[in-house]
């Protein structure tokens, strides 16, 4: 079938696009590799990023604690001009600070509570992670909160965890109904995300109605492992292979690595809400969400891991880069909208007298 110039079009995928989950094991019923044109402008931009980026990133994260910090400072300046019409504020939430889009004080909206990316060490950049959230929210009527988490190497984990727990329990006790709240997380944050889930069930928590991990790196003991680590080190067009374990030693220190806690992957994900990965399949982490989808899977989660070709790492927070994320964002917003809806409120007939309905039953009952 002959491709389309459409963006958003069936397609067939690139062969070198698909990644091979064989290797992996049988064929999952979660996994599903999207057949879609890309654009010849989004592969320009994909090469650009594998170019220019890539670098720029090895570079920030294997500076000095000095640059770390400057890096931080600059990112965190780079507000965010358009948030789809919402109202942005910053507040404080059980000793957490965050960004937050659209009215906060309406406790009735669903919320998403966004986990930002940034290899634990950088923070939300606010044009791209805040417009992401507001879009999201714009779309559902609901708010948001991005929580601004304690970042390496000035603190490492359990301080962002800690964080994030705290953010979701404190969300809750604000008024906030747990069956209308989604966690979303790109990269770090998709890590952090499942790492809520975890102390959520453990502390009793209740469950949020949904979650939604980007990229999300699920193992940070192994930099040789998934497979993808080696399969995708040079195709990536964002993460730099070797600085995983630059981001171990910033991050997790002498943290036992395999902590499910810290590395995801090896989580019980028994009774964890219905989740759903997005990732690229030439990234060095696309393993990273398939294998955690099928973890899930195999728990009896409600599961589903979309692979997208050619696309880079968290490619849905590059809006006004790549045109796919216009499909992709109707995705989230379906599963997201699906699950946040309200319960449906079943009312009697206004002249139905229930008093009287009740009392005729029981003596319709009397009588036999």
């Amino acid at each position: 079938m002959p491709r389309s110039n459409r963006i958003g079009a069936p397609a067939r995928a690139a062969p070198h696009c698909a990644l091979n989950i064989r290797t992996l094991g049988p064929q999952h019923l979660s996994i599903h590799h999207k057949q879609i044109h890309i654009s010849r402008r989004s592969r320009i931009w994909t090469t650009l990023f594998r170019w220019f980026l890539k670098p720029m990133l090895r570079h920030m994260i294997h500076g000095s604690f000095e640059k770390i910090a400057r890096q931080q400072l600059r990112l965190a300046g780079m507000s965010c001009r358009d948030t789809a019409g919402l109202a942005q504020g910053y507040r404080i939430v059980n000793r957490v600070p965050g960004m937050t889009v659209g009215n906060f004080d309406d406790r009735s909206k669903p919320l998403i509570l966004w986990l930002h990316g940034g290899a634990f060490i950088l923070p939300a950049v606010p044009a791209v992670h805040l417009r992401l959230l507001a879009l999201l929210c714009k779309e559902l009527g609901a708010v948001g909160f991005m929580p601004d988490y304690r970042l390496a190497p000035f603190n490492r984990f359990p301080a962002a965890l800690d964080d994030c727990e705290r953010a979701y329990s404190g969300v809750i006790d604000l008024g906030f109904d747990p069956a209308r709240i989604a966690i979303g997380g790109d990269s770090a944050g998709g890590n952090l995300l499942l790492g809520v889930l975890q102390r959520a069930r453990r502390k009793g928590i209740p469950m949020p109605a949904c979650v939604l991990p980007v990229s999300p790196a699920t193992e940070l003991g192994r930099i040789h492992g998934p497979p993808s680590r080696y399969q995708q080190r040079r195709r990536d067009a964002i993460l730099p292979i070797t600085a995983l374990q630059r981001v171990d030693d910033l991050y997790a220190g002498d943290w036992d690595a395999s902590d499910p806690e810290l590395s995801p992957l090896y989580a019980d994900y028994r009774g964890f809400p219905p989740m759903h990965f997005i990732v690229g399949a030439e990234e060095v982490l696309a393993d990273d969400s398939i294998m955690a989808a099928q973890q899930a899977e195999a728990a009896g989660v409600d599961v589903r891991c979309d692979v997208w070709p050619v696309l880079p790492h968290a490619f849905p927070l590059f809006e006004q880069v790549f045109a796919e994320t216009a499909v992709v964002r109707a995705d989230m917003v379906e599963f997201l909208g699906r699950h946040l809806r309200p319960a449906p409120v079943v009312t009697a007939p206004p002249d139905l007298d229930l008093d009287r309905t009740v009392m005729v039953t029981a003596k319709d009952l009397a009588k036999r």
